[in-house]
């Protein structure tokens, strides 16, 4: 039978509605990668909240809270590691893994996750794919105008970028796994157990989340240097971001032969994992609670630890909450900072400082322009730089304002667990797991927009880049 008029007036409409939707999804793609990466964070945080929601995800069969199923999402997604009810017992085996599905997605990142799905299934890239994942790993490409090139990522080369993190990903995770198994087994975990821990181990560390699957969590490994070693290891690589991973994959120890943006990560990098361990083991050293009841070595190895994991790990052997208030503020200054651009890490990132420290240095001396390493970096960069410390800031303040008026708990505790979902880490000192719901949203919010980082969203933000056809008169106020 042949279909009536009207059913295919209503067919013709529908599939013109779609077409119109395809459209101007493709258009929105192309024209603003940094709204389409919005939306998708969005639509993913929406899923996995449905996904907690379900009464299976949950240990005792009953539908979670919807604020704590969404706290929960939004954790996974931007791999925060953050939680308001205990990850082990709460949810259940199909809840764990949600939970380790999540992370991956979110730690990959949507651009660049969706673009490897086009690689493989293209085998190739096209122009408008390259230009979404170049904007994924570059920052400045969310900016209209020209952009040169021959920062982090040419375009030529995202196609490799991209392989570069498909294989360091699966060969990263598989790595950490490996090395894992063998010493969960020997610590006393159930082989078949620990079949399940060490690639949900290996996946924490490299994104950088800090969920245990264990009851105990760090607590019983507490001396065994070499698990933790290889979480730190794990971190490591996961923080320093897939650029600098290509840049090392691409030429390894040659070091003049790395880009700009390879050299500050490492070396800030390296510079703060030390400075920050040397801080804490002055400062905590004394404390009872924490350090005063072990060795030096163990002091000092912990001491390490703590000081990688302030910088996007999450995982954590000595309770946060123990530590001395201004311990606490240093490691909320290390956790501020995070780890590299287009890593699984958050915070304002290590080059950002690392710019504004050679800004800063570059005027004090009187020089006309900012250089490192033979190449000078453009002012546009420095005003980058300095509006993402300038939005992280207010994020933070506004978040930390709300938060401690809510639950009028000890600043110091509310900043620093306000500052751990910010920049996505994962550490706490107790106070999120005691929230009530208003704040709970409140620090939700926080770590959706320390994931999606603070240029894209307000590039998200901004309608258009207009160009400006004239200069207004100079006039210099007074400044300091």
């Amino acid at each position: 039978m042949a279909a009536s008029p009207a059913r295919r007036d209503l067919r013709r409409r529908v599939l013109s509605a779609l077409d119109t939707a395809w459209d101007e999804l493709r258009e929105l793609t192309t024209s603003s990668p940094a709204r389409f990466a919005v939306i998708v964070f969005v639509a993913l945080i929406l899923l996995f909240t449905a996904l907690f929601s379900l009464p299976i995800a949950a240990a005792d069969g009953q539908r979670a809270p919807f604020a704590d199923a969404l706290f929960t999402a939004v954790s996974v997604i931007c791999v925060t590691g953050l939680s308001t009810v205990d990850m082990y017992s709460y949810w259940s085996p199909l809840g764990h893994v949600i939970t380790y599905i999540g992370v991956n997605v979110g730690a990959l990142g949507v651009l660049t996750l969706a673009s490897i799905l086009g690689l493989v299934i293209s085998k190739r890239l096209g122009l408008r794919a390259k230009l979404i994942a170049a904007g994924d790993s570059n920052p400045l490409r969310v900016h209209g105008g020209p952009v040169n090139e021959g920062q982090t990522v040419r375009l030529g080369e995202v196609g490799q970028l991209l392989s570069t993190v498909a294989l360091s990903t699966l060969v990263i995770e598989a790595g950490l796994t490996v090395l894992l198994y063998p010493s969960l087994v020997m610590a006393g975990v159930d082989p078949i157990a620990a079949l399940w821990e060490a690639p949900y181990y290996a996946a924490m560390a490299f994104t950088n989340t800090g969920f245990v699957p264990n009851s105990d969590g760090l607590v019983p490994f507490a001396d065994d240097y070499f698990l933790l070693g290889v979480l730190m290891a794990g971190v490591f690589l996961g923080s320093i971001g897939f650029p600098v991973i290509f840049t090392l994959w691409k030429h390894y120890w040659h070091f003049r032969r790395w880009s700009l943006h390879a050299k500050l990560t490492v070396i800030t990098t390296v510079i703060l994992f030390f400075a920050g361990a040397g801080v804490i083991l002055l400062l905590e050293h004394s404390n009872p609670r924490t350090f005063g009841s072990m060795d030096a070595w163990d002091t000092t190895f912990q001491a390490f630890f703590v000081s990688a994991m302030t910088r996007s790990g999450g995982f954590s052997v000595v309770p946060m909450g123990d530590q001395y208030g201004s311990t606490l503020v240093v490691e909320s200054m290390l956790m501020f900072v995070g780890g590299g651009s287009a890593s699984t890490a958050g915070g304002i990132k290590v080059t950002t400082l690392a710019v504004l420290a050679l800004a800063v240095w570059s005027e004090a001396k009187g020089r006309p322009s900012v250089e490192a390493f033979g190449r000078r970096i453009p002012s546009d960069v420095q005003r980058v730089a300095l509006s993402v410390v300038a939005w992280g800031a207010t994020i933070v303040a506004v978040s930390t304002v709300t938060i401690g008026q809510i639950t009028q708990a000890p600043i110091e505790k509310v900043l620093f667990d306000v500052i751990s979902g910010f920049a996505t880490v994962g550490l706490s000192t107790g106070l999120t797991a005691e929230l009530p719901d208003p704040a709970v949203y409140v620090l939700a919010l926080t770590m959706f927009m320390g994931r999606i980082g603070t240029v894209t969203l307000a590039a998200a933000v901004a309608a258009t880049s207009r160009s400006q056809l004239y200069a207004l008169p100079v006039e210099r106020p007074i400044v300091g």
